[in-house]
């Protein structure tokens, strides 16, 4: 009898024994899940009917959305034209200005104008005109505006005077002599000046649970029902993650046409903004249009419910028995470095893999007290070496700071209490950037290699500098023993080299690529066929562009240039290439397009050029624009025979009466677009 209750006193004492009893309480639950099966045919029938729907009214929001976005932008574009450089520094002018803008402020929750250093000269909105003492120089998209000479939409992000989440519109203000401001107006996403009516369900049973959400490039949400969510990253929404994950990972293709995305439970449609890199989401719950189906599958749950319920109660009743020795265990675990238990105290006097467990953790904290006491010889001599270095040194473990050197305090503009015990995430300038460092230093390390790289960083005054950053292990195979780095400030050099690549790549009368980008990207197409496929060529000559040069002047002729390369660019999606090749002669290159949708954009492009009435000395004007298509083909032989096609095709198109659109396509040349003008040049 007592060999007996030995025996049963060590199964009882497996952890093995317990693993089984929760499989059992699992092959239960599979039971009870197997009595849910449905048949699927008939929600398969009312799933396909409500995805056409929930496709077309992602798509009719999505165009009313590019709508309003394209209104506001010809609205400031219309208004930066009106502002002279004499204007930026006469406040009265400028007052007037604005106070004569009643539509213009209609359309923002605020409108403001700087000058080319970023500080603010005017700002107004319901409370009256004014002039704050602020500036938007280290804005981005401040910045990005001055840079590509060309209107843009921001990102979310806080407002500078008001503080709340805002969509800024800009427009640069130049003339001849170059940039002198920026015209830009703000859209509070708290009061969804710009998305009301859109991103709320209409009448009806279903839309009323329908979840409509507006995103930008990035995936920051913009627009949301519940004002909680604004500026949050999408994957947040439980009711979207699964399809914004789909979406990330078929390319991110912004499609006016609509797409349809897997999303668990939910019907999901999402739909591009045309004239900005906005996605238009909406979310319907699938359970709404099964309800009816779902309604006998409850009750049988109801009876399966009580019966798990009360095999949960007996098994939880079993575990408690069975788990003390391991809540003895964790208790001491918890104590295990802090020093205050002698190593040989407090253990639980068990068997089995908890007897084992508790040797194992008392042999490795005997080890990591011997591994504390190296470490803090160590660590005492590291500081030595970094007080007297000229660089900014730290010593990191577990990816927190342990030590910083005085140079490093002073680069970071941080006191040294302020540094130590914490994450090394806070000197970086982005969440991304900090998880993109990660892997490449640990590629680095087992190359056997010390780790260099240059990262835009973050002080302590939100200000941001370039560094250049360098790593190596203390213990090339113990990772636990700490990391030095050492950073250098590296900010002048890294400028002075953006703007040799900017001013190598882009044309510096518009702000856009030149020809040797599309030629770089044209061979990268070209190469990556048939999966480039399909893709368009579209080339771009003026119409009736040499008598603007010759009776208005070439500074007319430049101001002009710049009005249709705005004008191409805001109908053109964020992903296409727009060039200027030279003269007046442009290009777009549209990757992921077919052949339709190509002509479909040439003939918007063709479009806005028409609709350009640029005022200049007492008189408005204007220029049309001839266009010619080619799309890729898999037996295209080159890039120059690619470009020889649209260059044929808008040759054509000029013979053609010019205002045209024409495509190169076999075995017939097919033309669209407006009516023709006179051949005058």
């Amino acid at each position: 009898m007592s060999s007996w209750t030995h025996r049963l006193a060590a199964a009882l004492g497996s952890i093995k024994l317990r693993i089984m009893a929760s499989g059992t309480a699992a092959l239960l639950a599979g039971v009870v899940l197997t009595t849910l099966v449905l048949v699927r045919q008939a929600e398969r029938d009312t799933l396909s009917a409500q995805r056409d729907r929930e496709l077309a009214e992602v798509v009719h929001v999505a165009n009313g959305l590019s709508h309003r976005v394209i209104e506001r932008q010809r609205s400031l574009q219309a208004s930066a034209f009106q502002v002279e450089r004499t204007m930026i520094d006469d406040p009265a002018r400028l007052a007037a200005f604005f106070e004569g803008k009643p539509l213009l402020r209609g359309q923002f929750s605020n409108i403001f104008l700087t000058g080319a250093d970023g500080r603010m000269r005017l700002y107004a909105d319901q409370g009256g005109v004014r002039r704050p003492d602020t500036s938007l120089a280290d804005r981005d998209y401040f910045r990005q505006t001055l840079a590509k000479r060309r209107g843009l939409i921001s990102e979310a992000v806080p407002g500078r005077v008001s503080g709340e989440p805002v969509i800024v519109f800009t427009h640069p203000l130049e003339d001849a002599d170059g940039v002198y401001g920026v015209l830009g107006g703000a859209l509070r996403l708290a009061s969804r000046d710009l998305l009301a009516d859109l991103a709320d369900g209409t009448d009806g049973t279903d839309e009323a649970l329908a979840l409509v959400v507006v995103t930008d490039g990035r995936g920051r949400v913009v627009a949301h029902p519940s004002r909680s969510r604004l500026m949050q990253d999408l994957t947040g929404e439980p009711r979207l993650a699964g399809a914004h994950a789909h979406w990330l990972g078929s390319g991110s293709p912004v499609e006016p046409a609509g797409l349809l995305l897997p999303q668990p439970d939910e019907l999901v449609s999402a739909a591009g903004v045309a004239g900005t890199d906005w996605m238009v989401w909406r979310a319907l719950p699938e359970a709404q249009l099964f309800a009816p189906l779902h309604a006998a599958r409850r009750e049988a749950l109801s009876w399966a419910g009580g019966l798990v319920a009360l095999l949960s109660l007996l098994l939880l009743g079993l575990l408690v028995v069975l788990l003390r020795p391991l809540e003895q265990l964790e208790q001491r675990a918890q104590h295990l470095f802090d020093g205050t238990h002698e190593l040989r105290e407090g253990w639980p006097r068990a068997g089995g893999e908890i007897g084992r467990l508790a040797r194992v953790l008392r042999h490795v904290a005997a080890e990591r007290a011997q591994l504390e006491a190296f470490n803090a010889e160590v660590l005492k001599k590291l500081s030595s070496v970094m007080a007297a270095a000229p660089l900014g040194i730290a010593f990191t473990r577990e990816q927190r700071f342990e030590l910083v050197s005085a140079e490093f305090c002073r680069l970071f503009g941080h006191r040294e209490q302020e540094l130590l015990g914490q994450p090394a995430r806070m000197i970086y300038a982005s969440n991304e950037d900090y998880a993109a460092v990660a892997p490449q230093v640990t590629q680095a390390f087992e190359r056997g290699e010390s780790y260099v790289g240059e990262w835009p960083m973050l002080r302590a005054d939100g200000s941001r500098f370039w560094a250049q950053l360098r790593g190596r292990p203390v213990d090339a195979v113990d990772a636990s023993a700490g990391t030095i780095w050492s950073v250098a400030d590296i900010s002048e050099q890294v400028a002075a080299r953006e703007r040799l690549e900017w001013s190598a790549h882009h044309d510096p009368l518009t702000g856009l690529a030149n020809r040797k980008v599309l030629d770089q990207r044209l061979i990268r197409v070209l190469e990556a066929r048939p999966r480039s496929m399909p893709a368009g060529l579209v080339m771009i000559d003026l119409d009736h562009f040499k008598p603007i040069n010759d009776q208005a002047g070439h500074a007319a002729g430049d101001a002009m240039l710049r009005a249709v390369g705005a004008a191409i660019t805001s109908r053109v999606r964020a992903s296409d290439l727009v060039v200027r090749l030279g003269g007046d002669e442009f290009a777009l290159l549209l990757e992921r397009c077919s052949h339709e949708t190509a002509l479909r954009i040439a003939e918007n492009v063709r479009a806005a050029i028409g609709a350009i009435a640029l005022p200049w000395e007492q008189r408005l004007l204007v220029v049309g624009a001839s266009l010619g298509v080619a799309s890729l083909a898999e037996d295209t032989p080159s890039v120059a025979a690619w470009l020889a096609a649209a260059d044929a095709a808008c040759y054509a198109a000029k013979a053609a009466g010019r205002g045209h659109v024409q495509a190169a396509q076999r075995p017939l040349l097919r033309v669209v677009g407006g009516g023709a003008a006179p051949p005058t040049g």
